[in-house]
């Protein structure tokens, strides 16, 4: 069976989108005192194509605010290959220059790193001769696995509770993650849709095995008791929903399988009558023939295989 392809670019702009004033004051609490966040709006995505690789590529984020006073843009970029790839300020850069040459207006490029594994990226690009720097292009970075996941735990703050399953844990951490992400999405008290938004985001990155599950609610049995309560509450209440979305599924897989059964078996039955219809007639046509040409029931009856009642009715 295929492994279902995770569609990244669709989860981080929909975390961002949703809380891009916790993802500016957790990460970039500078940026966050300059820009007026009463005037945001986001921007339909933006398409580049690299004419020299033949690649087309997108901006993941495109936030239009004021930046003290004067209007100005957001490039929020997630790049999620697992692999280094060397020319990425080049790219940064064309975003830019093309964003800046469609709207003419200041911009803040930002870039996520949400490999799952430990790179060094580079966040300028230079370009310099020995008399002049031509190009000094720099941009804001977040490399998400270099970040160690307990500096974030304290933070009341939505993007860091859903951005560590992508931090630096290890596998044995695992479960101590998932513990400390349930108790963040009690402290924070969010409405069920962003609530969900984040649990979704979280075990899509971070899923533990059922050995793992079973050691969380021990571990959560053990913590202080209104707060065991309300993080149990939390695992059941998800469980039970992802019991009733298995059910829906299977309900409506076995209708189109259904359906697609009985489809398939009409057309096998609807095939099989039209070709017995059609002998028949044809068996028919030639009685017919024959009884023009003098020849009596019974042999009609031996060669066509037409009841004698209904060789009788065509004489008529």
């Amino acid at each position: 069976m295929a492994k279902k392809r995770i569609d990244h670019d669709r989860l981080f702009k929909e975390l961002l989108s949703t809380f891009f004033e916790d993802f500016l004051l957790l990460f970039f609490p500078d940026v966050y005192e300059h820009i007026d966040v009463h005037h945001l709006s986001f921007l339909s995505e933006e398409l580049f194509t690299d004419v020299t690789a033949g690649e087309k590529h997108r901006v993941d984020l495109l936030v239009e605010t004021k930046v003290r006073g004067e209007d100005g843009l957001v490039i929020v970029h997630v790049e999620h290959q697992s692999y280094k790839q060397r020319t990425f300020p080049e790219r940064m850069f064309l975003y830019f220059s093309r964003l800046f040459q469609k709207h003419r207006r200041r911009i803040l490029p930002i870039a996520i790193f949400s490999y799952d594994e430990r790179h060094d990226e580079p966040s300028s690009l230079m370009i310099q001769f020995p008399f002049l720097t031509v190009l000094d292009f720099r941009f804001l970075m977040v490399e998400l696995r270099k970040l160690p996941w307990r500096a974030y735990i304290r933070h009341d703050n939505p993007v860091a509770a859903a951005l560590l399953s992508k931090m630096g844990y290890n596998e044995e951490e695992k479960v101590d993650v998932k513990k400390e992400f349930l108790r963040m999405l009690v402290r924070l008290e969010l409405d069920e849709a962003k609530q969900r938004l984040l649990f979704g985001f979280f075990e899509t990155y971070l899923r533990l095995s059922e050995a793992e599950e079973i050691q969380l609610r021990n571990e959560v049995s053990q913590m202080e008791t209104k707060e065991a309560k309300q993080v149990m509450e939390l695992i059941i209440s998800y469980e039970q929903r992802g019991i009733e979305k298995g059910i829906q599924q299977g309900v409506k897989q076995g209708i189109e399988q259904g359906l697609k059964q009985g489809i398939k078996q009409g057309m096998k039955q609807g095939i099989e009558q039209g070709r017995q219809k059609g002998i028949e007639e044809g068996k028919i046509d030639i009685a017919k023939k024959m009884l023009a040409k003098g020849y009596d029931v019974d042999t009609i009856h031996e060669l066509t295989g037409l009841p004698a009642e209904k060789i009788e009715q065509l004489k008529k």
